[in-house]
Formats: structure tokens, sequence, C-alpha cells
């Protein structure tokens, strides 16, 4: 069976799951634990970032790598057209789609959980013990904040994202408006990078994350809550519910309440 090195909310992660989904392919996710895990998963590839496919004896980083080697060895279900005009929009899509919605996400997000200290506690690992999520939610947003400087996510570096992200989010409504998929009438690999990407700006509403119920359907404000983005967050839940399986669909390494560890085969 295929296994996923991933962390849940990595919405990098989560385009290689839909991805596996959209083509009927069984795997099983191993959770990376952050700092022992990520250096077993260094002796295991020779990076420390997520997501990692194993296949056999193979490990492939990437997640357009991933793609690209699962539409070469399980070619059913193709992500990327033969068409040439078509191939070429799916792959300028995907890339943009990687440095944009991804990147700037990720700001937006930060800006989102330094202001609700309800889904700052909510997205913390599940094997968080109640006492640490108590000490998280407590955190005064001004002292996070504070934090975000240090990585570069300051005030004004968040707000710049958001910008970009809802004249990222008003061109793929207009792309949405007249077809069912972003570059044609079938899915490629750009509804699923775009998609999967997408969950950090609005959770998706069904149990597809391994998130409280109460996360689920929300995300940034500016993005989550606005009815100018409504078409396309309508078309991402529709594509979820087509192609992505739920949770009881997946089996996820568990080690009864402690992270999971990575094995050196």
């Amino acid at each position: 069976m295929l296994e996923l090195y991933q962390f849940e909310l990595s919405q990098y992660s989560e385009k290689v799951r839909l991805i596996l989904d959209y083509k009927g392919l069984d795997y099983r996710k191993i959770e990376v634990t952050p700092g022992i895990g990520q250096v077993d998963l260094f002796r295991l590839t020779g990076q420390r970032q997520v997501p990692v496919l194993k296949d056999g004896s193979r490990y492939i980083v990437d997640s357009t790598e991933i793609a690209k080697y699962l539409d070469s060895v399980y070619p059913d279900r193709p992500l990327i057209p033969l068409d040439t005009k078509r191939r070429g929009l799916t792959l300028m899509m995907e890339e943009w789609a990687d440095e944009s919605i991804g990147i700037k996400g990720r700001k937006a997000l930060f800006g989102a959980i330094s202001q609700d200290q309800y889904l700052r506690k909510s997205l913390l690992p599940t094997t968080t013990p109640d006492i640490l999520r108590t000490l998280v939610e407590g955190v005064p947003s001004d002292f996070v904040k504070a934090l975000g400087i240090g990585v570069g996510y300051s005030q004004d570096a968040i707000k710049s994202a958001i910008e970009d992200l809802k004249q990222d989010l008003e061109a793929l409504c207009l792309i949405l408006q007249d077809s069912p998929y972003l570059t044609g009438d079938e899915p490629t690999l750009a509804d699923f990078a775009v998609a999967g990407l997408s969950i950090l700006l609005k959770f998706p509403e069904g149990d597809y994350l391994d998130l409280p119920i109460g996360v689920r359907g929300k995300g940034v404000p500016e993005l989550a809550n606005s009815l100018t983005y409504e078409r396309f967050f309508t078309w991402r839940d529709n594509l979820y519910a087509r192609y992505r399986k739920p949770l009881a669909y997946t089996s996820v390494i568990s080690g009864g309440g402690a992270p999971t560890s990575i094995q050196i085969d």
C-alpha cells in the first residue's frame, strides 16, 4: 500500500490526498511529528518537508513531483491532459496555485488565528494535551502577532496576502462562471491543486480533515465569510463531495494518543 508522510493541516499534503482519492488509490497516512519526525524523514529522503509518498522502496518528494509520478505509474484517471494547450494551462495554473494560494494562504490563516483564540486552539494536533490547548488559547493576541513578525508574518504582510488572495479568488470565480473545471470539461491537476491548497482559506464542511466540527466552514474571515467568493468555495466543496473520501475511508496511523514516529526500513 502507498504511504503518505504528511502533516494533517499541510495544504500541500491535502493536495496529494485529494489526488490519491481521485485516482482511487488506497494509501496510509503517516503523521510526521514536527521536530524529531522531520529528522527521521530527512534520514529517509534527504529533506524535511512533507508531503512525501512512499511506493514500495521508492520515496517521492514534493506534491508536484508526486502528482507526475502517480500519473506515470498509475495512469487511470489522468491528471495532466495530452492536449498541448490544456496541458500547458494545467501545469501553469498548478505552479501558480503552489506559489500564490499555497504560500499566501499560510500568512492569511496566521492572521486569523492570531485574533481567534478558539480557532488557534482547534488547529493544534489532536494529540495535544488539554493543558497545552488551554495555554495556547490563553496567549494574548498581541503576543501571537509579535511572534509572527519574527517569521515574516507581520500585519502588513498578512494584509497584503489577503488582498492578493481576494484577487486570486475573484479570478477563479470568473473562470468557473461558465466552465465546470478550471481548464475545461474534465478535472485536471490544476483543479486538485487549487482545491487542496485552498483549505486554509476556508476549511471544507465535510468530514475530510481531522479537525473539530466547529472549525469546518471557517477560515480567514475576509475570504471565508464573503459572498463574493461563494462561487469558488461552492465549486471546491462540490469537487470534494465528488472525489474526496471522508476520513472513515482513509486509515490514519496513530499511536494511541501519541504522535506517530517514522520507522526506518
